[in-house]
């Protein structure tokens, strides 16, 4: 049971409520349409963070996937996510590695590998080691550090709030259904 109520969809204003439908029916969503005014620039920037990136779309996932599992109680986004990775390429063994924390792991490339690393300085120390930096500067264009970056708070912060409100656990979203774009 949520800490807090869903929205209440005969409560919300027209807009807001045409953008709640225009989701899957997450409990996410739901919940975040409590915030009437941001829910609808919320959910465009969610959809630009999930769609129209420089930064690829694994690395993205593997990124989604590894503040999960530095995120207490955030089993939720794990659940969403990891059939989300796979649809964009990870592999059954990247996935149960990033489960284990095993952010090292062969089967990750040293691309995925320095990632990981950014991503796991950024959520533990807030600045990144400037080797850690320096690898991933290496690797990513600035344009593409920069959605890194958002990224990791984007679901850093989504995190939070389904630890904090105890958010219901949905069954995944079909990765189909994100493939064609209704994840926005």
């Amino acid at each position: 049971m949520t800490r807090l109520p869903y929205a209440d969809l005969d409560r919300l204003p027209e807009k807001t409520r045409e953008a709640l439908d225009a989701m899957p029916p997450l409990g996410i969503f739901r919940m975040l349409a409590n915030a009437e005014s941001a829910f609808r620039p919320w959910a465009r920037w969610g959809g630009v963070l999930l769609s129209d990136l420089a930064l690829d779309p694994l690395l993205r996932e593997l990124t989604i996937l590894r503040v999960s599992r530095l995120t207490p109680h955030a089993e939720y986004e794990w659940v969403q996510h990891a059939p989300i990775a796979r649809a964009v390429g990870a592999g059954d063994d990247q996935v149960a590695a990033l489960e284990r924390d095993e952010i090292e792991a062969d089967c990750f490339t040293e691309a995925q590998r320095t990632v990981l690393r950014f991503t796991t300085e950024f959520l533990q120390d807030a600045r990144v080691s400037d080797a850690t930096f320096d690898s991933a500067k290496a690797l990513l264009s600035a344009r593409e550090l920069v959605e890194l970056m958002m990224v990791i708070g984007q679901y850093a912060m989504l995190a939070r709030v389904m630890a904090t409100t105890e958010l219901d656990l949905d069954e995944p979203m079909d990765a189909r259904e994100f493939e064609r774009g209704s994840a926005r």
